[in-house]
C-alpha cells in the first residue's frame, strides 16, 4: 500500500537504489570471500612447503630455521592431528597476531612451523575498505542516474497529464506529442492520446453539427406546423395540438441554442447591470412563485446604491430563468433565490440533484433521477453554456437539509 501511494519517480528511484545496494553488497561479499580464500590458500601452501623443508632438515639432524619441536604455542587441534601420525595446517590467532601453522609427526614429538598471517590480514582489510568505497560510489552513481532518469520520465508524464487535462477542459488544439520528446513508450503514449483526442473531438464536432443540422431542418416545417395549428377551429383537441406544437418549437429553439453554445461562437454583450433589479425582473418574467432574499450588505438605501455588476443581462435572465424553471419543474417548493454579493443561489426543497449530475455536470437529454420529474436535460446545459460565455461559474450541490442548490458566481466587474 505504501508503494502505491509513492510517485512514479520515487518508485523508480527506490527500486534502483534497492537493486543497486543488493548487487553491490553481493559483489562485495563475493570479492571479500574470494580474497580471503586466496590469501588463506597462499599461506597454507607456504606453511606446507616450509613444513616439508623442515621435515627434510630434521631427518638430517637439524630442525631448520623457523621450525620447532613440541612448540607450546602450537594449537591443540593441530597437535592432536600430528600426534595421530598425520600432517596438517591451521589458521589460528596467537599472541603475535594471526598465523598459519603446519605440523607433522617426527620421532620424539611434533615438528611445526609458523607463517605470519598479519600482513595478509592487513591486505584483506585494505581490500575491504576499497570494496566499501567502491560499493558506496557505485550505489551513489547508480541511484543518481536512476533519479535523473526517473525525474525525466516523471516530468514528461506530468507534462502529458497537464496537456491531457487541458484537452479535457476543451483545449482542442493542444497536442501532447508536441510537448513530450523522444521515441520511447512515453512518446508512444502521447501519440496515442493525441490520436484519441483528435478522434473524440471529431466525433463531438460531428455530433454538434448533426444537432444543429437537425434543429435547422426542423425549424422550417415546424413554422408551417405552428401556423397550421393556429388555423384549427377552437376546441380541446386544437388546444392539445397547439400545446404540443409549442413544446416542439421550444425544444427546437433549445437545440439551436445548445448548438451555438457548443460551437463557442457566442460572445457576451457586457454592460453595467443593477443586480437586485435584474434578479427581481427575471423572477417577474418567469411568473413563478419564488422567494427572493437580498443580503443587506449588497443593497443600499436607494436604487443608486443597488450593487452594479458587469454582465450580459439577456444571458443572466436566461441562466436564472432556467435554474428557477428547473427548480419548479423537477424539485419542490418553496423555491428560494438568495443574492449575496456576486453570488446568486437558487434552492428548492425537492429530492436534490442526482449523483451523476453532481459528478459530471449537466448532460443533454439525460435526466437520471425519475423523482425529479421528466425533461430533455437541456435547461441546465444551456444555463451552463451561458455561464461560460459571461465568464461566471455555476456549481450544483444538494443542501444538507434536503433540496437542490445551484450557485451562480458572477465575475468581478
Amino acid at each position: 500500500m505504501a508503494l502505491r501511494r509513492m510517485t512514479l519517480r520515487r518508485q523508480i528511484a527506490t527500486a534502483v537504489a534497492t537493486i543497486s545496494v543488493l548487487v553491490a553488497v553481493t559483489v562485495g561479499l563475493l570479492v571479500h570471500q574470494a580474497m580471503i580464500r586466496q590469501h588463506v590458500d597462499q599461506a597454507r601452501t607456504a606453511a606446507a612447503t616450509a613444513l616439508g623443508s623442515a621435515l627434510t632438515d630434521y631427518g638430517r639432524g637439524t630442525p631448520g630455521p623457523g621450525a620447532a619441536v613440541d612448540d607450546p604455542a602450537l594449537p591443540a587441534r593441530l597437535r592432536e592431528l600430528a600426534a595421530a601420525g598425520r600432517q596438517g595446517s591451521l589458521l589460528a590467532a596467537d599472541p603475535q597476531g594471526e598465523s598459519m601453522w603446519a605440523a607433522g609427526p617426527v620421532q620424539g614429538g611434533v615438528l611445526s612451523v609458523r607463517v605470519d598471517f598479519t600482513q595478509d590480514r592487513r591486505a584483506i582489510a585494505d581490500l575491504d575498505r576499497i570494496i566499501l568505497i567502491t560499493v558506496v560510489a557505485a550505489v551513489f552513481t547508480t541511484v543518481l542516474a536512476g533519479v535523473l532518469v526517473a525525474d525525466r520520465i516523471s516530468r514528461r508524464l506530468r507534462t502529458a497529464a497537464t496537456a491531457a487535462r487541458g484537452i479535457a477542459a476543451g483545449g482542442i488544439d493542444t497536442r501532447i506529442g508536441e510537448l513530450v520528446d523522444g521515441r520511447d513508450e512515453v512518446a508512444h503514449l502521447a501519440a496515442a492520446v493525441d490520436l484519441m483526442s483528435r478522434t473524440l473531438h471529431r466525433r463531438l464536432a460531428d455530433e454538434q453539427r448533426f444537432t444543429a443540422d437537425v434543429a435547422h431542418e426542423l425549424r422550417t416545417p415546424l413554422t408551417g406546423l405552428v401556423t397550421a395549428a393556429e388555423l384549427l377551429p377552437p376546441g380541446r383537441p386544437t388546444q392539445l395540438v397547439q400545446n404540443r406544437v409549442q413544446a416542439l418549437r421550444a425544444l427546437v429553439e433549445d437545440l439551436l441554442e445548445v448548438s451555438r453554445l457548443d460551437a463557442d461562437v457566442e460572445s457576451p454583450d457586457l454592460s453595467a447591470v443593477p443586480l437586485e433589479r435584474a434578479v427581481r425582473r427575471t423572477v417577474t418574467l418567469t411568473g413563478l412563485d419564488v422567494t427572493v432574499d437580498i443580503s443587506s450588505d449588497t443593497v443600499g438605501t436607494s436604487d443608486t446604491a443597488d450593487q452594479q455588476v458587469r454582465t450580459d443581462l439577456r444571458r443572466l435572465d436566461r441562466i436564472l430563468g432556467n435554474l428557477l424553471l428547473n427548480a419548479h419543474r423537477h424539485g419542490a417548493g418553496p423555491v428560494e433565490l438568495h443574492v449575496d454579493g456576486r453570488r446568486i443561489t437558487v434552492r428548492d426543497h425537492g429530492p436534490g440533484y442526482p449523483d451523476d449530475l453532481l459528478h459530471h455536470g449537466p448532460q443533454r437529454f439525460r435526466t437520471n433521477a425519475p423523482e425529479r420529474g421528466r425533461g430533455h436535460g437541456l435547461g441546465l446545459t444551456i444555463a451552463t453554456g451561458h455561464t461560460r460565455v459571461i465568464g461566471a461559474t455555476l456549481t450544483f450541490s444538494n443542501h444538507p437539509a434536503g433540496g437542490a442548490v445551484a450557485t451562480l458566481t458572477l465575475p468581478p466587474g
